[in-house]
């Protein structure tokens, strides 16, 4: 594992043939890897950070809406530009566990996501969905989450397939603050 990271490129001998190849660097994606951030159990009081994220500011903590019941936030490792998460406040794992209020909620929240990404950045589709359980996929299976990521056509190209690797052109801190000016008035 590695202890110590550069966003510097550098020069490495020893490690292949040269090629004509330009490397991306994504050492941000190491934090992820080794599961920072990740609960360290079940419980809202083991480090979970959708739990955190709401005492934070909005900037601070990636959100970009905050409703009654849940809020909108970027996903820290995304898929895409643009791929948000929304939450519900109340530490819960399971789809069926949210209240009628906070299964509502979450839906509209949903569609005002949907509204601000093809408003900021025309976004053509979406994957949108729920991993329920670590065996289904999710990360952090014990807080409930939905996520939103927008898709344009042609989005898929070599980078993801053949290098593992996603392109994001922007920071995450002004995405948000895209996102947030695009949100939606509520009624």
């Amino acid at each position: 594992m590695l202890t110590t990271m550069t966003s510097e490129p550098e020069q490495q001998i020893g490690v292949g043939t040269q090629d004509a190849f330009q490397r991306l660097w994504t050492p941000h994606r190491m934090a992820y890897i080794q599961g920072e951030n990740k609960p360290t159990g079940p419980g809202a009081d083991d480090g979970c950070p959708f739990c955190s994220i709401p005492a934070k500011s909005d900037e601070d903590g990636l959100v970009i809406a905050r409703g009654e019941q849940v809020y909108a936030v970027l996903n820290l490792y995304p898929y895409n530009g643009g791929h948000l998460m929304v939450v519900p406040y109340r530490h819960v794992a399971d789809y069926t566990d949210l209240t009628g209020p906070e299964t509502a909620e979450l839906g509209e929240l949903t569609k005002q996501a949907m509204t601000a990404l093809r408003a900021a950045s025309g976004a053509h589709g979406f994957n949108i969905g729920m991993n329920q359980g670590a065996v289904a996929g999710a990360g952090i299976a014990a807080h409930l989450h939905q996520h939103v990521v927008p898709r344009w056509g042609g989005d898929t190209n070599f980078m993801p397939v053949v290098g593992h690797t996603k392109v994001l052109p922007q920071l995450l801190a002004d995405t948000r603050a895209m996102l947030a000016d695009a949100w939606p008035a509520t009624r």
